[in-house]
């Protein structure tokens, strides 16, 4: 039997708000029948104290039953999990705040009894001080459980307000994580990778990581490509006739700027090459490959027909140096 696919939604919305009805239902029965033995047995009492900690627990029983349906609906994968997770610490905190009004409502009901009994003086202050410690451990507690949450909240603020980052630069972090920032959010910031994977960081860490901004101040950036000729060549035609393949690049080339005119600068005698490095320039980060790619493809054909050699690497052994002896001719076999 196939079932419409709008009564599975209907269903699946149905089931979490029936759970938290029932849950809910079985609060208001338990809490009449647990109650009314409780204030029979009061009543046998001699003692108040009974009936200050059940006067403080009977308004938020109810409370408690509401928060435990909404954790048991929210169990259901009908809902996105950043929801869940937001709802989940929105529990946590009323939870505390009311064990808390709980615990400040039994101290003014025992600092109202004894100072009746015993006529303290300067009850009412010392009620309202017993309070407002309460009150302060409890929003500590709070504090404490929303820590990462808050700090990362913090974070994210101080990240959109100064715009430190923002949505569509390409960022890359000392821990190695790059790509583009779709989104920055009160909890994490979103990072899409060239991979088109997604990575989510927490605006906590991104603060306090070395984050390297490639679109601040300006999009455009320095490309640079090492490379090595051979002693033999002539380095003023070397020069030439790599400008002139790079600024062809450029202009031809996607994510080049036609403006800018390239350069190269000799920077060491290597063990089998002249070392040089040329500077072009692409319009934002990822434009460096393909003009890379475009270059090395255009350079190499250009020097073949140009008669520039680009040595493999090589170690020669000069045996004559520091008085070694001369090698040998021939190397003889076993006699």
């Amino acid at each position: 039997m196939n079932i419409p696919k709008d009564f599975e939604t209907l269903f699946a919305w149905l089931l979490p708000f029936g759970t938290f009805l029932i849950v809910l239902g079985a609060g208001f029965l338990l809490r009449a029948l647990v109650f009314m033995r409780l204030t029979r047995w009061a009543q046998n009492t001699k003692s108040n104290l009974d009936d200050i900690i059940i006067g403080a627990i009977k308004g938020p029983f109810i409370i408690w039953f509401v928060m435990l349906g909404i954790y048991f609906a929210l169990r259901f994968p009908i809902l996105p999990e950043h929801f869940i997770n937001i709802a989940d610490k929105l529990l946590l905190v009323l939870g505390l705040l009311s064990v808390t009004l709980v615990l400040a409502n039994i101290a003014s009901g025992l600092i109202t009894h004894y100072s009746d009994k015993w006529d303290l003086p300067g009850a009412s202050l010392i009620r309202t001080i017993s309070i407002l410690i309460i009150f302060i451990i409890g929003i500590l507690a709070v504090a404490l459980a929303l820590q990462d949450t808050l700090s990362n909240l913090f974070a994210g603020f101080h990240i959109v307000t100064n715009r430190i980052v923002r949505v569509g630069d390409y960022i890359k972090l000392d821990t190695g994580e790059e790509g583009y920032v779709i989104d920055v959010n009160w909890r994490t910031t979103k990072v899409k990778m060239l991979s088109n994977n997604i990575v989510l960081i927490p605006n906590s860490k991104l603060t306090q990581a070395n984050v390297t901004n490639f679109h601040l101040p300006d999009k455009d950036l320095a490309v640079l490509v090492n490379l090595g000729v051979h002693y033999n060549s002539d380095l003023n035609k070397v020069e030439k006739v790599t400008c002139e393949v790079a600024k062809e690049v450029m202009k031809t080339v996607t994510g080049g700027i036609p403006e800018f005119d390239p350069f190269i600068r000799y920077n060491a005698f290597g063990d089998s090459s002249i070392n040089f490095t040329v500077i072009l320039h692409g319009k934002e980060y990822v434009d460096q490959y393909l003009i890379k790619h475009e270059f090395i493809k255009r350079l190499q054909q250009r020097y073949a027909k140009e008669g520039i050699v680009i040595p493999y690497p090589i170690r020669a052994i000069n045996y004559t140096q520091e008085g070694s002896p001369p090698a040998p001719s021939k190397i003889e076999g076993p006699k």
